[in-house]
């Protein structure tokens, strides 16, 4: 199995409460983090919008143009396996929010919920994060080690749609560049993917300078410096409390979360 600070993030009361997701299954067997139909549908909705909002958007409205009554259903069904689609979900209302705040790193927000929320395409983060810049990432490899992550639970002919599915993911997100030979590319993030990343850290009671080095936070391929200007950036945005200085490093992200930060007023 390749070592990995991804396999510390065990199931833990905290993250199962926000809405992170365990166990053997996952989406990825059959879809990708599906990026364009997420754009879509929020884009359809405002940021009060209802679990049933969502649902009807989809299904009776069909917001996302789909051809026949079980797709539409179907895309529901995998839509809410990834990201939830519920206000009362806090995975999912932070998402929401930092998604209208954030445009640019739409991509990186809904892969990092994503990776919250399907362990199959989690298996798969050690192994694209271990790429160096402009390296191929070799088929063979990605299914082999997504199989020493799952065991022996997927057959061959599943485990070959895990890797489909999940590098076009990582190819939606930014990680990964070209349609057939897939190139490792370094992404930049945002200030709010850091906030996401950093709240995500969070739900595993850690605190300060302990949220630069978790495995959400591997995601955003960037070093400590680059991150601590990027929490000041989204302290100035308000999406969060820091205080950086004098070889001290507080970080408070638990305000990203808006029902926490109303809370706190």
């Amino acid at each position: 199995m390749i070592p990995s600070v991804w396999t510390k993030m065990r199931p833990c009361e905290t993250a199962i409460r926000a809405g992170l997701r365990f166990g053997d299954k996952g989406t990825h067997t059959s879809r990708t983090i599906m990026l364009s139909e997420l754009q879509d549908l929020l884009a359809a909705l405002p940021e009060s919008a209802t679990r049933e909002d969502y649902a009807n958007a989809i299904i009776n409205d069909n917001a996302l143009g789909k051809q026949t009554a079980s797709t539409r259903r179907l895309t529901n069904q995998r839509l809410v396996e990834l990201y939830g689609l519920d206000p009362q979900i806090p995975i999912f209302r932070v998402l929401r929010r930092l998604w209208g705040m954030d445009e640019a790193g739409r991509p990186l927000l809904a892969l990092l919920c994503s990776l919250g929320r399907d362990p199959l395409l989690r298996a798969t983060a050690p192994i694209i994060l271990s790429l160096k810049a402009n390296e191929e990432l070799v088929r063979s490899t990605f299914v082999e080690g997504i199989k020493q992550s799952t065991g022996d639970r997927l057959n061959d002919s599943i485990l070959d749609k895990v890797a489909r599915n999940a590098g076009s993911s990582w190819t939606q997100s930014g990680h990964l560049i070209g349609r057939v030979r897939k190139i490792r590319k370094y992404i930049e993030p945002t200030p709010g993917a850091v906030s996401f990343a950093l709240w995500l850290g969070s739900l595993y009671s850690l605190s300060g300078e302990e949220l630069l080095s978790t495995p959400w936070i591997s995601v955003l391929d960037q070093s400590t410096s680059v991150l601590l200007e990027l929490v000041l950036r989204a302290k100035q945005l308000r999406l969060l409390h820091a205080r950086i200085g004098g070889g001290v490093i507080e970080i408070d992200p638990t305000s990203v979360d808006p029902e926490m930060e109303v809370n706190r007023r």
